[in-house]
């Protein structure tokens, strides 16, 4: 089954702490939901962008992207 990341941008220089603090919520979202994946985090691009994420199994992306708004997606490649 192929895996998403679904991503949220976030920018300015308070970028990386609220990509953090979103990655919480996340993380909340993902136990309330019983998701399988349990897969999160956050990653600092420069000191003016940061970005949060979340894996997903493809068959349950949309419910999820419908919720949550992410910016962005990819497939995740976890090698």
């Amino acid at each position: 089954m192929r895996k998403l990341k679904l991503i949220w941008d976030f920018k300015g220089p308070d970028a990386a702490t609220t990509a953090e603090h979103h990655n919480i919520h996340l993380k909340e979202y993902i136990t309330a939901k019983q998701l399988p994946l349990n897969i999160t985090g956050c990653e600092v691009l420069n000191d003016m962008h940061a970005i949060a994420y979340m894996v997903v199994e493809e068959v349950d992306m949309k419910p999820i992207r419908d919720a949550l708004k992410p910016h962005r997606g990819q497939v995740y490649n976890d090698q």
